[in-house]
């Protein structure tokens, strides 16, 4: 099983990014899909997450900014970022989680300049 997270870069605060997460030998759509970030020095956080039937949830920082979704038919899951904060920098990680099982892909950086 593979998560593999690209679409980071460097950015200029107010800017946007998607970042993409997309599976190997794993059904995404069967499974809760996250995107967690860490910034240096501070603990992994939860972004924003959506079940299998489309429900989403958001960190309070990123809400009306973040956006997250799915394409099934191309095993990928998004996060569209806009308008995007200095706070925002970080390194991004995509999780698929199901009971007890739970995938993580490597982090793709962003890091946004103000």
């Amino acid at each position: 099983v593979q998560l593999q997270a690209s679409g980071g870069g460097l950015v200029q605060a107010g800017g946007s990014l998607r970042l993409s997460c997309a599976g190997s030998k794993i059904i995404l759509s069967r499974y809760i899909m996250a995107w967690y970030r860490q910034a240096p020095g501070k603990q992994r956080e939860l972004v924003a997450s959506i079940d299998g039937g489309g429900t989403t949830n958001y960190a309070d920082s990123v809400k009306d900014r973040f956006s997250i979704s799915r394409d099934n038919p191309e095993n990928t899951v998004y996060l569209q970022m806009n308008n995007l904060k200095s706070e925002d920098t970080a390194d991004y990680y995509c999780n698929a989680s199901l009971m007890r099982t739970s995938y993580w892909g490597k982090g793709t950086q962003v890091t946004v300049s103000s």
